[in-house]
């Protein structure tokens, strides 16, 4: 079952969250700032224990002081107007979903991965998101409730649009 909701990823209940990660999995600003501030003191130790991640990949942590269990840190790629930018975005989802599964977790919260600072066009990653989540679904005999979470209002009618199309 997928949603899309009009919150903050932060504060979601679901067994993980993603992160917008940055390939070292270190604090940054925006939503990954947010995460890591909420969830407070072990996340950034335990995050350096894992050695970075590459862009395109996810590892998964504790959820610490956060609602969810887990966070999975995704590194979506800056966006560069090559092919390869829609490969990457889509092994985070791909990759985020298998973490799902591989730790038999029954709900995940996405944020919207490289639509920030990393300047991927918002209709272009978010279309990218909902294909590859919903592929995935269609590939795995797995029940999983999946959130789309957005923070902005453009962000909400985006994948709300691309959910009706």
């Amino acid at each position: 079952m997928i949603k899309v909701v009009k919150e903050s990823v932060v504060f979601q209940d679901t067994d993980a969250i993603v992160n917008a990660a940055n390939s070292d999995l270190l604090e940054g600003g925006g939503v990954c700032g947010a995460i890591f501030r909420n969830a407070g003191g072990g996340l950034q130790e335990e995050c350096d224990s894992l050695y970075g991640c590459k862009t395109g990949d996810a590892k998964i942590t504790k959820g610490y002081k956060l609602k969810a269990k887990y966070i999975i840190h995704a590194v979506g790629p800056v966006y560069s107007h090559s092919k390869e930018d829609k490969r990457l975005l889509s092994n985070c989802y791909r990759r985020c979903m298998d973490l799902v599964k591989e730790n038999n977790l029954k709900s995940i919260s996405f944020c919207c991965i490289s639509t920030g600072i990393y300047g991927y066009p918002l209709y272009d990653a978010s279309k990218i998101a909902v294909d590859t989540v919903n592929k995935w679904l269609a590939e795995n005999d797995y029940e999983v409730e999946v959130r789309f979470c957005c923070f902005k209002d453009i962000e909400y009618e985006t994948y709300k649009k691309i959910m009706e199309e």
